[in-house]
């Protein structure tokens, strides 16, 4: 089997109201779509998150020159072709250009088997705990509003939800976190994500204000690369950390881990090398004994979840965050009654572009 034909394509849509997390504003919503094609009528699609610029598409036309004519089933081969520091960067849009492609071969390698890709992966189980990430700050939503809304969250039957926090003062946000604990009740996990909005001496005081409200954990508080701040703030609270939505391949994932301040590893297949790159961080954690919870969307996740033991809970985006996102593939992951989401048995990722939703919002 050989890769014949490589196309990148881009599609970009309003939200219908800007979302912001303690450190940015989103006005928009996305997908960016590698279509691999072959000379054996196998097709294999990979997404690697919404178009920031257009300098993944310089970098893709580059690795495309590189793919033509190789064997779609060589992801380890091709893979460490690809990535190639010197000359194309270690981490950022280089790898979330090579995480695209990377999921596009693994979609070709599971519809030639003929398994659904978690089962190539390992196939650890076929039911995942989920939770629902939402809590952003928008324009006039106040404790109320918050409230309502993580509540309608938790009527789904999930295990619980996820909010923003970062953006206002400690005082101010330490109210939210109580409100929406008082809404959810005592029995669902809350967890918070900072987005590195904090210093680590802020998110120490945060974090000691907030901890009497059972918090499951507090995701990113301090910037990527400030490993000395995770240690500082673990060491002087009971809320487990959780990061690595900005860490890059197994490098920095193994960096992350030597730490021994984040129990909780994040890892976004879309954005940290693919699915290649994944099992390896995988197989780190769980030689640390440390528990995974995909950041991201669900559409690679739940596949992720599924395939692999350590994971506890996959992350669930739901219509309040992208009202097109269902409508932009081709099957629609959903809830189980059971608070659980199922990745689909067809062969491969399990989903393919829905043309006819995403080519009025084209942008290549």
């Amino acid at each position: 089997m050989k890769i014949t034909h490589i196309t990148h394509e881009a599609f970009q849509w309003p939200r219908k109201v800007p979302l912001q997390n303690g450190t940015q504003t989103y006005t928009h919503c996305g997908l960016s779509i590698v279509k691999i094609e072959t000379d054996e009528g196998i097709t294999g699609y990979g997404f690697s998150g919404p178009l920031i610029s257009r300098d993944p598409f310089i970098l893709a036309e580059l690795f495309t020159d590189q793919l033509i004519g190789e064997d779609p089933l060589d992801t380890e081969r091709i893979w460490k072709k690809l990535y190639n520091p010197k000359l194309v960067g270690r981490r950022g849009l280089s790898t979330r250009a090579i995480s695209g492609i990377d999921i596009a071969l693994w979609d070709i390698k599971a519809k030639m088997a003929g398994l659904p890709l978690y089962r190539l992966l390992g196939g650890a189980r076929k039911k995942v705990p989920a939770y629902i990430a939402g809590g952003y700050y928008a324009p006039n939503k106040g404790l109320k509003e918050l409230q309502q809304e993580m509540y309608s969250y938790i009527q789904q039957g999930v295990a619980g939800v996820k909010m923003k926090v970062g953006a206002l003062s400690i005082a101010e946000d330490a109210a939210r976190v109580k409100a929406v604990r008082e809404a959810i009740g005592p029995d669902h996990i809350l967890m918070l994500d900072a987005n590195c909005s904090y210093r680590y001496h802020e998110a120490i005081q945060f974090a000691r204000r907030i901890e009497e409200y059972d918090i499951y954990c507090f995701e990113e508080p301090v910037a990527p690369d400030d490993y000395d701040g995770m240690k500082k703030i673990a060491a002087m609270t009971s809320i487990p950390l959780a990061a690595g939505e900005n860490e890059y391949t197994k490098y920095g994932f193994r960096d992350l881990i030597l730490t021994h301040a984040v129990p909780i590893l994040n890892p976004a297949p879309f954005l940290n090398g693919g699915i290649t790159e994944t099992m390896k961080i995988a197989a780190l954690s769980q030689a640390f004994d440390l528990e995974l919870a995909p950041h991201g969307d669900q559409t690679i996740n739940v596949t992720i979840g599924a395939a692999i033991p350590n994971v506890s809970y996959v992350e669930y985006y739901p219509k309040e965050y992208d009202a097109l996102w269902n409508e932009s593939l081709d099957y629609r992951l959903t809830i189980d009654n059971d608070g659980t989401m199922s990745p689909t048995e067809r062969p491969g990722i399990g989903f393919e572009p829905n043309y006819e939703a995403l080519n009025p919002h084209r942008v290549k």
